[in-house]
């Protein structure tokens, strides 16, 4: 028996007014969501734990099965692997935006109003490292865009090892327990990063930090991307926020050897694809988005049914309703979870048989549109297949499944073990 395990990013939500007090997914045609719904069985789950607002890359290290708390090492190693850069212990990455900040600090946007081609934050990313020098202490850095306003930044040092123990400069996002945590009604201004601990390792990865972000502001303010950016009414790319330090590379445990199976993973994003890279998945990153959201489903459902012979048990991180969900377009959020439902679940049930497939569909986190950042929301589960039984509920949605025979479940990694169980109860 095969598993399909589904995880729709940021499509929990809450209650929107404007849609009779439904959430998105609640609101949007899932008609084969639902289908499968009906064939398996629902609940809720804290993807982390209760009161954590997870960052996407502890909540996907928490849906494969790791406790985020005992093998995350921070975000900034996982990004690293994702997006191809070396690291190794002692070394420090971090993640990184593109951002937009006045002359006071003050930030404008996170995320240069999602209008940074990838191609340009490219240009950007390469004048930095073939310009800027670092003087702070002994160093050289790598700095790679990835997709759109999104990059990663490793900084090497020559001398001794450097300490990711230390603060964002990214207001948003701030480090709790050793995990990034998404914070509501924060100060929108840059910070100055500062060491967490008391070393000489912390203190110099903190200085070398601001050093490239101060050097890169200066770079990026008049670069002739910006001035052109400027002239369109577009906002310029002149800041570069960072979190989610990280020094020590994760040491997942082998997960085919774990549970004695074979697994792959398919991914929209580099976060997700490091994690899968380091549980020792057969990991793919799909195309970039092209606008078309049924050619780029058409490709993901063909993707993984060419890959179904090869493997067992296959991870599918569809990036999808998060970003309007940070947006705060619940219309966009709704239709875009309609357009997974139609064009990604509609053809894919076409070729699969539930009497030897296991279906899980969830999400990494909720984004609320009300919100429009990540929340402690539990979100939406189903587990589906013909060996599971049948529910009644009539819509795959976070109050129906409240009402679910799979109850709450306290922490996502308690799932992967069962979907393994229950394939082998049935072999």
């Amino acid at each position: 028996m095969k598993i399909i395990y589904v995880a729709i990013d940021g499509m929990g939500d809450l209650p929107i007014k404007a849609l009779d007090n439904k959430t998105p997914l609640e609101a949007a045609e899932t008609p084969n969501l639902n289908a499968i719904a009906r064939n398996g069985k629902t609940g809720l789950m804290y993807t982390v734990g209760r009161g954590i607002a997870p960052e996407s890359d502890a909540a996907v290290i928490s849906l494969l099965g790791y406790d985020p708390f005992k093998y995350s090492t921070g975000r900034g190693a996982i990004e690293a692997v994702g997006a191809g850069i070396p690291m190794k212990d002692g070394d420090v990455a971090l993640r990184c935006n593109f951002a937009t900040v006045r002359e006071d600090n003050t930030l404008l946007d996170r995320r240069v109003g999602r209008t940074l081609s990838t191609s340009e934050a490219t240009e950007l990313a390469n004048i930095t490292n073939q310009q800027v020098k670092l003087k702070k202490y002994p160093a050289t850095f790598e700095l790679k865009a990835t997709l759109g306003h999104r990059a990663v930044l490793v900084i090497r040092s020559k001398d001794k090892p450097l300490s990711g123990k230390i603060y964002n400069s990214d207001p948003a996002y701030a480090i709790v327990n050793g995990l990034g945590v998404a914070q509501t009604k924060v100060d929108m201004s840059l910070k100055t990063v500062e060491a967490l601990e008391d070393t000489e390792a912390a203190k110099n990865a903190a200085a070398l930090t601001n050093e490239i972000i101060d050097k890169t502001h200066e770079l990026w303010e008049d670069h002739p991307i910006n001035k052109k950016r400027a002239a369109e009414g577009k906002l310029k790319a002149n800041i570069l926020l960072t979190r989610d330090a990280s020094s020590i590379m994760p040491r997942f445990f082998n997960i085919n050897q774990y549970y004695k199976t074979n697994f792959a993973a398919l991914a929209d994003m580099h976060t997700e694809i490091g994690i899968a890279k380091l549980a020792g998945m057969d990991a793919t990153l799909l195309p970039p988005p092209s606008g078309n959201l049924q050619h780029d489903y058409d490709i993901r459902v063909k993707t993984l049914v060419d890959m179904l012979p090869k493997h067992d048990c296959f991870y599918i991180h569809l990036k999808g309703p998060d970003e309007p969900g940070h947006d705060g377009d619940y219309k966009l959020k709704t239709q875009i979870i309609t357009a997974v439902d139609k064009y990604f679940f509609g053809p894919l049930l076409k070729q699969i048989s539930l009497k030897n497939t296991l279906i899980c569909v969830t999400t990494d986190h909720a984004t609320p549109c009300d919100l429009k950042i990540h929340s402690d929301t539990p979100v939406p589960l189903l587990i589906s297949g013909d060996s599971l039984g049948k529910e009644n509920e009539v819509k795959f949605c976070e109050r129906e499944c409240a009402k679910g025979s799979l109850g709450l479940l306290e922490h996502a990694y308690t799932l992967m073990p069962k979907l393994i169980e229950q394939t082998k109860n049935n072999q």
